[in-house]
């Protein structure tokens, strides 16, 4: 029995691995390199559902964060000159069009030919820029490349922190405004989980890649909140919108934004190399992770959320891509085929119903309750990337060995 348990891990793992390597290579980098802009820079900022490309729609700050990261990441993978070019094109366009040379930070969005949009300082948006330039300097050595990254920093710590925690949005001269591009689910927040979780996240890649002391203050800091504010252990999630003292807005468990900390929170908590911390953040992301095993996998794949007690059944590229990683996470943790099993079937689900197969294709943003792709959703726009399924696929590689 323990034969055929393992015969059967180790297809699932084998699965997982090869399949990785392959929508990266035939998939995902293909389709992003397509979209790059050699007249006014950056890359295509939308293609609609009928991949028609949107020359001239705006660039989305987000957006080029995420394509630098993933280029950079892919670059120091591979090796491959092609993604190491194309992260090249994305850092000159990032930092030459979407920083605010006068106030600092990113803004919001760009033109198709660079010029100011939405203004917005968000400080989600400065996190991912952060993040980026982060893996940009790692794959290159580029002291800009640091030296915006620490900025970026210090701007978060200095403009978008108060007394508890981080700050959301503001202006160009950041003052702060109304947080409606992180709200949702009709509660306008001041707080979000998901902002924490990023900024952590953008603070843990700065931290993998130039360490110190004052970064990781602050990630200690972040970690307090959130085992002490976000995790709510009586309902085993995460609450998602709060107020400004962290009371919580609605009752909404976002199953991708779990599945996604329980995976995420571990990794950056581990560079800190602290034991005791390591365990507690540990035992709670667990925590999570069965939470969501037990109430969102059906199907094969994961729902989407669940608002006051009603599941939304849509199925979300990004959300279906998390699961894969933070199930896979929790098999290394406890060596629980069940885990292993389940990331292996969203796998296939995956490659059956998000991946895109029409000729110029990429992935959907979802597919509903009746099995069709949402046809009112962009496969690229400000926040469609190739963030959370190339991150799926790096992290499948990581953690899967070619000897497992």
């Amino acid at each position: 029995m323990r034969s055929e348990e393992n015969n059967v891990s180790k297809a699932a793992a084998e699965l997982l691995r090869n399949g990785s390597e392959n929508v990266l290579r035939e998939q995902i980098a293909p389709f992003w390199l397509k979209l790059r802009d050699d007249i006014y820079g950056g890359y295509i900022g939308k293609v609609d559902i009928n991949l028609s490309y949107h020359r001239h729609a705006d660039k989305g700050t987000i957006l080029h964060s995420r394509i630098l990261w993933f280029f950079s990441e892919l670059a120091m993978l591979t090796k491959d000159r092609r993604y190491a070019d194309a992260a090249d094109h994305a850092f000159h366009f990032l930092t030459e069009k979407c920083f605010d040379k006068r106030y600092g930070g990113v803004f919001w969005s760009v033109t198709y030919d660079g010029k100011p949009s939405d203004t917005v300082k968000h400080t989600y948006a400065q996190a991912f820029a952060l993040y980026a330039l982060s893996s940009y300097y790692a794959l290159t050595e580029n002291a800009d490349a640091m030296h915006k990254a620490q900025s970026l920093f210090t701007l978060i710590e200095t403009k978008c922190r108060d007394n508890k925690g981080y700050l959301e949005c503001f202006d160009e001269q950041w003052k702060p405004l109304i947080n409606d591009k992180l709200s949702e689910n009709n509660v306008i927040a001041y707080r979000t989980m998901n902002t924490l979780l990023h900024i952590f996240e953008a603070y843990a890649n700065l931290y993998r890649y130039k360490p110190d002391e004052i970064t990781e203050k602050a990630m200690r800091y972040i970690l307090d909140i959130y085992s002490d504010r976000i995790f709510s252990a009586e309902k085993q999630r995460l609450n998602v919108f709060f107020d400004e003292e962290y009371n919580n807005l609605i009752d909404l468990q976002s199953y991708g934004h779990d599945i996604e900390a329980s995976w995420l929170i571990d990794d950056g908590c581990k560079l800190l190399g602290d034991d005791m911390l390591i365990s507690k953040i540990s035992d709670i992301n667990s925590i999570l992770c069965e939470s969501v095993y037990s109430r969102a996998y059906c199907g094969s794949s994961l729902l989407n959320e669940c608002e006051n007690g009603k599941n939304d059944t849509d199925r979300i590229w990004w959300v279906q891509a998390e699961a894969v990683v933070g199930f896979l996470n929790q098999w290394k943790k406890t060596n629980n085929s069940k885990y292993l099993t389940s990331a292996a079937e969203i796998w296939k689900y995956i490659q059956k119903n998000i991946v895109d197969k029409r000729p110029g294709g990429e992935w959907f943003w979802g597919i509903r309750s009746d099995g069709e792709p949402m046809t009112g959703c962009d496969i690229v726009s400000e926040w469609k990337c190739p963030y959370h399924s190339g991150r799926m696929c790096f992290e499948i590689l990581r953690r899967i060995k070619n000897d497992t």
